[in-house]
């Protein structure tokens, strides 16, 4: 299989060649035993070597056009040809596989001729399907087995592809690889939020009553705002509560215009009491759910018909350092509360920030956002502060809302952002958005009186 694609190529070729030669030089061929009279070869210099010529050349390029329309009509046939060459190579130029020397005797003479005999090859498993790259590696126990377990770089780099899963079975390591997964981006039209989930590509969502709050970095240009403000959208669509937070006074605070009164704060006085309410209203809510007819043990705030809270708080890092000492001391506290047990309430946290700053998501508070995301350009020490120790390969494409996430699989993957429309106005958006919430309310008011 590592010469996959020129033995296929062949194939499509060499019949087509010949076909085609047969066809130019068909009258000849015809008269075959002139060729080889002897008054033919001595007069070879009189043989129509121009016709031979331009029939040898045509009939190359007729051999080619059928390998090259089998391309585009058989591309993803292509594509599973090729990868499956290039795990082969891998094998073999990384010596997975192992071969004896063998001597034999010749049919001609004496002579005896050194061989060498494959008596090991790694039993591997390939499969493609919608865009994904199954691999199936045997764990066989033999010295090259923690290779096997350490292939994440390899087969991102040689397939172009990201890996999405790596899981251990019985026997086997499998990975989960996804090509050309800019592919898979979507557009804000195509958001949707249900069931505790908001699907953000055609293959990533977040469930965030599974894996609650998010953390954020991005800087100017990163799309780290639209992204945010994507997600507002997506959740008043729900009938979500928010709570929006911009210390910065920038792009969320502006939401003041269009968001119900008491929703947005941007000042440290407004944003330290809302943190505080906050988790006063969360530790009353749990009471509360306690107390619901439909209450059993084990259940959350969907559970029991409650709505989710969403604190959309960014540029944290600009804000911790602005404040008093006392104060941040209070911020993280009320911060810690919410992302310990928020997620049964229905208390959800995202963090955005322009650089992650791990003195501010100490004790455990980064290990509970378990949906993280870093867009545009970051350092390794960033990409090291957003998801701690990984020998993950970070490269850096000039496309607005791309970056890397881990979804909460401990897999860090590439990721890209839904776009958004060059003229596409949030604030009307939103304001439609709170329009229909607002009217809904009033009609479910209305029909309970």
């Amino acid at each position: 299989m590592r010469n996959g694609i020129v033995r296929t190529a062949l194939y499509i070729y060499v019949p087509f060649f010949l076909l085609s030669m047969g066809i130019i030089f068909i009258p000849h061929i015809l008269n075959f035993g002139e060729w080889l009279s002897f008054e033919g070869l001595i007069y070879i210099q009189d043989w129509n070597w121009s016709l031979i010529l331009k029939g040898i050349l045509l009939s190359v390029v007729i051999g080619f056009i059928p390998i090259v329309v089998a391309y585009f009509l058989f591309y993803g046939t292509y594509k599973k040809i090729w990868h499956r060459q290039k795990i082969a190579r891998m094998f073999i130029s990384n010596k997975y596989a192992e071969s004896v020397p063998i001597t034999r005797e010749s049919q001609f003479g004496d002579k005896k001729l050194k061989k060498e005999k494959l008596n090991y090859f790694p039993k591997a498993y390939y499969r493609s399907k919608e865009g994904y790259i199954y691999l199936k590696i045997a764990l066989d126990m033999t010295r090259h087995q923690k290779r096997y377990l350490e292939l994440d770089e390899e087969l991102e780099k040689g397939l172009f592809a990201e890996l999405v899963d790596k899981t251990i079975e019985e026997n086997y390591v499998n990975y989960k690889l996804l090509y050309d997964i800019e592919k898979n981006r979507i557009t804000i039209h195509d958001v949707e939020v249900s069931d505790g989930k908001i699907k953000l590509m055609k293959h990533i969502t977040w469930d965030y009553e599974k894996l609650p709050h998010m953390l954020i970095a991005g800087g100017t240009g990163g799309g780290k705002s639209y992204f945010m403000l994507t997600m507002i959208l997506s959740f008043l669509d729900t009938g979500a509560e928010l709570k929006i937070l911009d210390p910065k006074n920038s792009d969320l605070a502006d939401l003041e215009n269009v968001l119900p009164r008491g929703s947005v704060f941007s000042k440290s006085t407004g944003i330290m009491m809302i943190l505080r309410k906050s988790v006063e209203a969360m530790l009353e809510r749990s009471e509360q759910i306690k107390e619901m007819p439909n209450y059993k043990t084990g259940s959350n705030y969907s559970d029991v018909g409650l709505k989710p809270v969403f604190i959309i708080f960014d540029e944290y890092v600009a804000f911790l350092e602005l404040i008093s000492r006392e104060d941040r001391a209070k911020a993280l506290e009320y911060i810690k509360q919410i992302v310990m047990l928020g997620r049964q309430m229905g208390y959800f946290l995202v963090l955005g920030q322009q650089r992650p700053d791990a003195k501010y998501l100490a004790d455990g508070i980064r290990d509970q956002f378990h949906f993280r995301v870093a867009l545009g350009k970051m350092s390794e020490t960033g990409y090291g502060m957003m998801f701690g120790d990984t020998d993950k390969l970070f490269t850096f494409k000039d496309v607005k809302g791309r970056g890397y996430a881990d979804v909460g699989g401990s897999v860090i993957t590439e990721f890209y952002t839904p776009i958004v429309p060059n003229d596409y106005d949030f604030m009307t958006q939103i304001g439609h958005a709170v329009q229909g919430q607002e009217s809904g309310a009033t009609a479910v008011a209305n029909g309970s009186d």
